[in-house]
């Protein structure tokens, strides 16, 4: 039935075009023949001829937008009566400027830039938007036509034409209101800098009231002014408030860089013509053009969008330094079997595989034991059972299976919107995670509770179930005022983190907590920690280097974990030596502080001597009299002197070879590396105390060096840092229609120097930054101004629960990991870390983004946006609760 209606609205749209074209050239003769002759006075044969032609060229024009329509008669694109009329007075514009001499403004021969632009959506395209040169036949000879009426009534051309609109406007708002024209039809809003045209058309503006809304998409200056997009407003979807209804299909506003329908883009040069009558037209369009040109735009932001160009700089990547310990590593052993092992799996993950595109995928749910809660690294079953021994948690550790699941994750029967932060850090819905055991478990300990339809976290601990978290915290630095929180101390890793309700009111102290547990009996303890809005992942201290450069962290803290520290030559505390900064603290509150059974007796003898023997100084100890809980303190060294005058050798230093930042698949090792004492060095001093750090380029980042955008370092960062303040404040606050209220876990997936996260540092949100292993390894550049990240591998699963993150943000991502791996696995894995309705905001090539959308609808999300300009573009999209039916007949392929 719409197809019959939307037919019909073209055949009456077509006849109201003849019926304009001879009203106005009837009313244009008899208003020659009555008017007195004049010096300039055209001879009757060549109005006569102009007449002709001008209605020749009209019915011209009529004809190839009839033959257009037949060509795809799904496209939803409806032009009324007066464009078709301003469609040969715009060419006759276009073909009378070349004639302007010097003084007009504009030499002989010069043309406009042009600018490609169009309309899509799921059941077509149409082109448009481009500043077009007539060329054709017909659009000469409808320029030559309109020129002579014009100088045969004393008229200017544009004069002309804004006759010829304002009686075509006329005729417009007659055949609306007798129904004869789509009430909501509405002219592509043109614009000399960018047009963006919105699938919601504006009934308002169709009507004939109000002008068109200047749109404009500026990517590297990080503006988006004035796009349609869809808002959120509770469990209903609206348009902006300009076009507050409710919509019933996916709403998106496209741009795309092809031009093929020479007759709509003629509708934007009308517009421009008549809003721009002036002979200074062309040349205003050639310099507006001129200024997004990459090298001509402010602040050198350009070139941060230009990924293509963008290389390593002065930065290795995480691969590279975590290949090349393993190479080391590999070169020591004897074994000529293990090295020769080693080898061809350094072959095979150089040897990149082909890009594909997105196939035509059936949606299945997947097949899996642990159902809702699956996490395809950690529950790889078939590859645990091959285990020879989980002595050291090997069965804990990322197993990931060979090829990446393509099924979906089904979601709790009763899944809810989860409850916003700052509520959520003390109660969550049952049924977002429907599991009671770890309540039951630690119903003693104050850390979860089951109360009716919520999951309630008192704020207690095993450590601090009386006092609460605060006042543990406080009593951290009362023990030893230069911890400084919130100042000196700003970025934390948290140790076995239970539920992490200590990471959790950190946030008051100013403080950052990356929080981890183990996947383990303790079912759910990192899903409650992210459902309540708190960092956390999956990980443990096994066999392998957790994935963070070395001297990143200002403190490591440990409450009641049963990490055994001091066996193996304490291989587990000097994976913490490593992660920790030169006089940086470790933290720990457990029983063999300060009970006095045997066990705790023997363990803390243990750990006296492996911290005296790794140089660590204890700088407090204390008891508190609420909780009866005791803590210590330790500090690492600022220098070398220690180690170089140590009387035992136990635990050695680390060889020089050894990268202690390669961690990325590497085995842990009992040695302790060197402190850095290059004053140009990271590590060799304290970061600048927060938030001071946030702002300013690391002290060790020099001029030197080149950044990954190619400029000198210290620039780079200071230009990707004005980027993304300009991104977020002009696009994603309130360009995007996104609802930052109900947004707490975000992840950039792709962070550079950290500048997203810390544009939205004054947000009520946390972002993950992820490095990518092949990228250039800024991860410390992140934490070193008081944020924090991980590295990780996206061809791969990330090690978190399913419905992790609010939002997700990918700048450049998938086009890069094409070459490695396929972008079908990689759109899964995002579908199973985003909550239901969570937003994905996508910044790529035109190609990729395309790609992501294809994807994306298929799992039936909602596309909200999408933008596009010179081969650039941005998605932004929302996850459904969609879910399919179907299950996958086996398990996963591993």
């Amino acid at each position: 039935m719409a197809l019959f209606d939307r037919n019909q609205r073209q055949r009456s749209s077509l006849f109201s075009t003849a019926t304009v074209v001879v009203f106005a050239v009837l009313c244009l003769v008899g208003f020659w023949m009555v008017s007195p002759p004049s010096p300039e006075a055209v001879p009757a044969a060549t109005v006569t001829a102009s007449t002709a032609d001008v209605k020749k060229a009209a019915e011209a024009v009529v004809k190839e937008k009839e033959e257009d329509r037949s060509i795809d008669a799904t496209n939803n694109f409806k032009q009324d009566s007066a464009n078709v009329v301003a469609e040969a007075t715009t060419a006759a514009v276009e073909a009378e400027k070349p004639t302007v001499d010097a003084k007009g403004g504009e030499a002989d021969g010069e043309k406009p830039a042009s600018k490609n632009q169009s309309f899509d959506d799921e059941n077509g395209r149409t082109e448009g938007g481009e500043l077009v040169k007539p060329e054709t036949a017909e659009t000469d000879g409808a320029a030559a036509a309109a020129a002579a009426v014009a100088a045969s009534q004393g008229k200017s051309v544009e004069d002309t034409v804004t006759d010829v609109k304002e009686q075509a406007s006329t005729d417009t708002k007659e055949t609306a209101g007798s129904g004869g024209q789509d009430a909501n039809t509405e002219k592509s809003p043109a614009d000399t800098k960018e047009s963006i045209v919105s699938q919601e058309e504006n009934p308002k503006e169709a009507a004939g009231g109000g002008s068109s809304k200047k749109q404009t998409f500026d990517d590297e200056n990080g503006k988006m002014e004035g796009v349609d997009v869809v808002k959120d407003d509770g469990n209903k979807t609206f348009i902006s408030e300009d076009n507050a209804k409710p919509i019933m299909e996916e709403t998106t506003t496209a741009v795309t860089d092809k031009t093929e329908d020479a007759a709509a883009a003629v509708v934007s040069t009308e517009a421009s013509a008549v809003t721009n009558p002036d002979d200074t037209k062309t040349s205003d369009v050639v310099e507006e053009e001129q200024k997004l040109l990459p090298e001509t735009l402010e602040n050198g932001q350009a070139e941060l969008l230009m990924e293509r160009a963008a290389q390593n700089g002065s930065f290795t990547t995480q691969a590279a330094e975590s290949t090349n310990e393993q190479k080391t590593r590999a070169e020591k052993k004897k074994n000529k079997k293990k090295k020769k092992k080693a080898a061809s799996k350094a072959e095979a993950e150089a040897e990149p595989e082909a890009a594909v595109s997105l196939p035509a995928h059936v949606w299945k749910l997947c097949n899996t034991s642990t159902g809702e809660d699956y996490i395809p690294c950690l529950d790889n079953e078939a590859a645990i059972k091959k285990l020879k021994t989980d002595i050291h948690y090997e069965h804990r550790e990322r197993h990931c299976p060979a090829h990446p699941p393509t099924c979906l994750v089904p979601a709790p029967p009763s899944y809810k919107d989860p409850i916003r932060w700052p509520v959520s850090r003390s109660k969550i819905w049952y049924h977002n995670v429907p599991h009671t055991q770890l309540a039951e478990f630690k119903k003693r300990q104050n850390w979860v509770k089951v109360s009716g339809e919520y999951l309630t976290f008192p704020g207690g601990g095993t450590q601090f179930k009386t006092g609460g978290a605060l006042h543990y915290i406080d009593l951290i630095q009362q023990a030893f005022p230069e911890v400084a929180w919130g100042r000196r101390s700003r970025v934390v890793l948290d140790v076995g983190c239970g539920v992490a309700s200590f990471g959790g009111f950190m946030f008051e102290r100013g403080v950052l907590t990356m929080s981890f547990a183990p996947k383990d009996e303790h079912e759910a303890q990192v899903q409650f920690a992210l459902e309540r809005g708190i960092p956390a992942i999956s990980a443990v201290m096994g066999t392998k280097r957790l994935q963070f450069p070395s001297n990143v962290f200002d403190i490591v803290h440990c409450a009641r974990c049963r990490v055994p520290w001091h066996i193996n030559g304490g291989l587990l505390l000097l994976e913490v030596n490593r992660l920790v900064r030169p006089g940086g603290f470790f933290v720990w509150s457990a029983t063999p502080v300060y009970q006095k059974l045997p066990e705790d007796v023997e363990i803390w003898g243990e750990m006296v001597k492996l911290t005296k023997a790794m140089c660590w100084e204890m700088v407090a100890k204390t008891r508190d009299t609420i909780d009866r809980v005791g803590l210590v303190i330790f500090r690492k060294p600022m220098s070398n002197h220690c180690y170089e005058t140590r009387r035992q050798t136990e635990p050695p230093l680390c060889h020089p070879s050894d990268d202690p930042n390669a961690a990325w698949n590497i085995s842990l090792r009992a040695c302790m590396h060197r402190v850095p004492t290059d004053p140009s060095v990271r590590g060799s001093r304290w970061p600048q105390q927060w938030p001071e750090r946030a702002e300013k380029a690391p002290y060790w980042l020099n001029s030197s060096q080149v950044g990954v955008y190619g400029k000198a370092a210290p620039e780079d960062f200071a230009a990707d840092y004005a980027h993304w303040k300009k991104v977020v404040q002009n696009s994603y606050l309130a360009g995007m229609g996104i609802d930052w209220k109900s947004v707490r876990n975000v992840m950039d997936m792709r962070a550079v120097y950290g500048g997203l996260a810390a544009a939205l540092r004054d947000m009520n949100v946390w972002v993950m930054n992820t490095v990518n292993i092949d990228s250039p390894d800024t991860l410390p550049v992140i934490y070193e101004r008081g944020m924090f990240g991980i590295y990780h591998d996206w061809c791969e699963s990330f090690s978190t629960y399913p419905r992790s993150y609010d939002l997700l943000h990918a700048d450049h991502l998938f086009s890069k990991l094409k070459a490695r791996c396929k972008v079908l696995p990689v759109l899964v894995e995002v579908d199973r870390i985003l909550r239901p309705n969570g937003k994905l905001i996508v910044r790529d090539d035109k190609e990729t983004v395309d790609e992501i959308v294809e994807g994306v609808r298929s799992m039936h999300w909602e596309v909200r946006m999408t933008v596009s300009k010179r081969k650039e573009a941005m998605l932004c999209a929302r996850k459904t609760m969609w879910r399919p039916t179907e299950i996958e007949p086996g398990p996963p392929t591993r």
